[in-house]
């Protein structure tokens, strides 16, 4: 009877292989080389936050099953960042500081991320990386145009993909990605 809270579901399985899928979407070199997303603990954390915002927002339209689908994501991502800031030595006492600090800034980039998404155009959409992910306080948007034009293309290959592919779900090559900056030749 015991053991059963110990046994992983099926949908515990889906969570793992599609949080695992979206990390590693998150840490494609593209991003850094080409893209010019700092290869920093913040860096690396908004692409995590962007990648997922656009999969929540995948599952928000589907059924009961897709919509648990993202609750577990989202708890998976929390666990994650827990397990993140003890392996960089935050200690005990602070660390639901620093969690409530990731949830608001997780939920403030999911507000922004989806209002832009909503938008038409490249304009509203490149903002938000500007300010989150390239600190372009002075509204210039460096890589964050070329960001914002993946980001759409992978929100519309999300959508693309049925139901039965949520689980298993596939990004779009940032390097493949129409206005996606080109690798410098090495010299």
């Amino acid at each position: 009877m015991m053991l059963k809270f110990f046994r992983r579901s099926p949908l515990d399985d889906s969570v793992a292989r599609l949080y695992g899928t979206i990390v590693a979407q998150a840490r494609a070199a593209p991003f850094y080389r080409n893209y010019g997303v700092p290869d920093t603990v913040d860096g690396r954390f908004e692409m995590i936050v962007l990648h997922m915002v656009l999969v929540l927002q995948r599952l928000e339209g589907e059924a009961a099953a897709g919509r648990a689908l993202g609750r577990g994501l989202f708890d998976w991502f929390c666990r994650d960042m827990d397990g993140s800031l003890r392996e960089m030595g935050v200690g005990d006492l602070a660390v639901p500081a620093k969690m409530r600090k990731i949830g608001e800034a997780f939920f403030g980039r999911q507000a922004a991320y989806g209002k832009a998404l909503a938008a038409p155009g490249l304009k509203p959409l490149t903002a938000a990386p500007a300010r989150n992910v390239f600190d372009a306080a002075d509204g210039s948007p460096g890589g964050a145009s070329a960001l914002a034009a993946y980001a759409r293309a992978a929100a519309q290959r999300l959508a693309e993909q049925g139901e039965e592919a949520l689980g298993r779900i596939a990004f779009p090559d940032p390097k493949g990605v129409p206005g996606a900056p080109r690798e410098e030749a090495a010299t």
